[in-house]
């Protein structure tokens, strides 16, 4: 049975979110159990390999979990195998329990790689004899390859078919070496009961339905919008979002919000997330603290909702000419409370392993006080222990004064 549209203010809605994301306060997790109760919350976190001071799942996972380190999200994917690589938004990292529910992109994937002329039916069957005898291989291992054309542009054909054998959910990875990835055999990464376990869904609305309402869980909050926040969901252009949007508020399993000052934003919340709702609405806020977010954190899936909420415009540089960047090529936005209150770009310096800071910008409006500077300076203590890093000297650092 559908519940009424509730109204919230711009405070309520961004403590929410940073509630429901585990950032208010931050770094409240602990271990692999809150890595593990994090993921399942939101569904899957965003891969990406790009590692200037760690990888997207990292730097995620390290304003949520105290004293994490990458090792720990290894173990989680490549020793117990709790998590799974594959894909969602796009590249993700979920719990390997979700596996039988993306059977619609697997089944996808399938359609599209292996039409007639396309590559990766013309060398499967070498890779996958080889990989069974040899046991995990990466691309390098297949000598003399073949170029090919490929979606991102021209690459070895070893390398598509392994892309595409990986995709349809035959091979899985078994490990990865700094950025390079080790493909094995699906059977041998999973257990055999979940490796067969059927499809979930009745049809395409039950599968739309299911992908809708955790995309919104991955969020917290979630407007329809048109935008990369809702990418991955097979089939699923903007009539079909909505449409599975109206079931799901019908069904009772998702409440229209609307918020103070933005009239022309509609969002969605899910209904088991109303009794953290109330919580945030009634409680007392926590001692501000600061946290420097992934720029694919979920939080920042739907830019402009984030921009709505928080007055906070980000755009992630990394694949801008360096003369058209306003700000740094790894910018991360900096949290304090419930407001970004600053941009940071930082390097890793490897000999001797030192976090360096390349540029600092406090937002416009920011009036910069004596607890935000402690709280952003316990931040970066802690972003240097990530990295196992010596941290920036903040005493001679005039940009972190501020004002």
């Amino acid at each position: 049975m559908p519940l009424s549209t509730l109204r919230i203010s711009r405070s309520t809605a961004r403590r929410f979110l940073l509630a429901y994301q585990g950032l208010w306060p931050p770094r409240q997790q602990q271990g692999a159990r809150g890595v593990l109760d994090f993921i399942r919350r939101v569904g899957c976190i965003q891969f990406d390999p790009i590692d200037i001071v760690g990888r997207n799942p990292d730097l995620v996972l390290q304003s949520r979990v105290r004293d994490y380190r990458p090792a720990l999200l290894d173990d989680l994917l490549y020793t117990s195998r709790r998590l799974l690589d594959g894909w969602d938004k796009q590249a993700a990292i979920y719990l390997r329990e979700d596996w039988p529910y993306f059977a619609p992109y697997r089944r996808a994937r399938r359609e599209r790689y292996f039409q007639s002329g396309s590559i990766v039916p013309q060398v499967a069957e070498h890779i996958l004899r080889r990989i069974r005898t040899e046991g995990a291989l990466s691309s390098l291992d297949f000598k003399n390859s073949p170029k090919t054309d490929w979606h991102w542009g021209p690459t070895s054909a070893a390398r598509a078919g392994l892309e595409g054998l990986y995709a349809v959910g035959a091979l899985g990875i078994r490990r990865r070496v700094r950025s390079r990835r080790y493909f094995d055999l699906m059977e041998r990464l999973l257990p055999p009961d979940l490796l067969a376990a059927p499809e979930p869904h009745a049809d395409q609305d039950a599968y739309h339905d299911w992908h809708v309402l955790r995309r919104v869980g991955s969020m917290g909050l979630a407007a329809p919008n048109a935008g990369e926040h809702w990418l991955g969901i097979v089939g699923a252009k903007s009539a079909q979002r909505r449409k599975a949007l109206d079931r799901l508020v019908q069904r009772g399993a998702l409440i229209p919000l609307r918020v103070e000052g933005l009239s022309a934003w509609t969002f969605y919340l899910r209904a088991a997330d109303l009794p953290l709702l109330e919580r945030v609405r009634t409680q007392p806020p926590p001692e501000a603290q600061a946290a420097f977010i992934a720029p694919l954190d979920n939080l920042l899936w739907n830019r402009k909702m984030v921009d709505a909420l928080f007055d906070f415009a980000y755009v992630w540089e990394v694949y801008k000419p360096k003369a058209q960047r306003r700000y740094g090529y790894y910018t991360l936005p900096v949290l304090y409370g419930e407001h970004f209150v600053a941009r940071a770009d930082f390097a890793l310096e490897k000999k001797p392993r030192r976090l360096r800071l390349n540029g600092w910008w406090w937002q416009p409006d920011v009036q910069v006080h004596a607890h935000m500077r402690t709280a952003v300076h316990a931040a970066l203590h802690d972003f240097s222990a990530y990295l196992q890093a010596s941290p920036v000297d903040v005493s001679s650092n005039e940009r972190l004064q501020g004002n």
